[in-house]
């Protein structure tokens, strides 16, 4: 079995600064249509590179005094620091909970060639073509 080749530039992208350090922001929807649309239009404004769709979520939570459980859709978004409070922004006005889940973590580490990608990939312009 063989693996399909990257798309993602070959040549060395200029490494990133601090408020280019990634960022992962994680996100529940109600169904897959609130998270396609979602994740599209956050990649589609470069607030995020990429952003992965996890069907198939189970969520038990205390809301109003009561204990819920829904079947959700889970959304783990790669972004930068500088981008942060647009992604939340973002998320805050078209997601239709009343009180959307929007966690921001900062990993451990990442790897150089990939933090330079979700740097260039996140950039209000697009970078040069190579």
């Amino acid at each position: 079995m063989t693996r399909p080749t990257s798309t993602r530039p070959e040549a060395p992208l200029d490494p990133p600064t601090d408020g280019d350090a990634p960022r992962i922001v994680l996100v529940t929807c109600p169904d897959m249509g609130t998270a396609e649309g979602l994740a599209r239009t956050l990649v589609d404004a470069r607030l995020a590179a990429c952003v992965q769709i996890q069907p198939g979520l189970v969520s038990v939570y205390r809301w109003r005094g009561a204990v819920e459980r829904a079947d959700e859709v889970a959304l783990v978004a790669k972004t930068v620091v500088h981008r942060v409070a647009a992604v939340e922004a973002h998320i805050a006005a078209s997601h239709p909970y009343e009180v959307p889940e929007i966690l921001v973590l900062a990993p451990a580490s990442a790897g150089a060639a990939y933090a330079a990608w979700l740097a260039a990939e996140c950039a209000p312009t697009a970078p040069p073509a190579p």
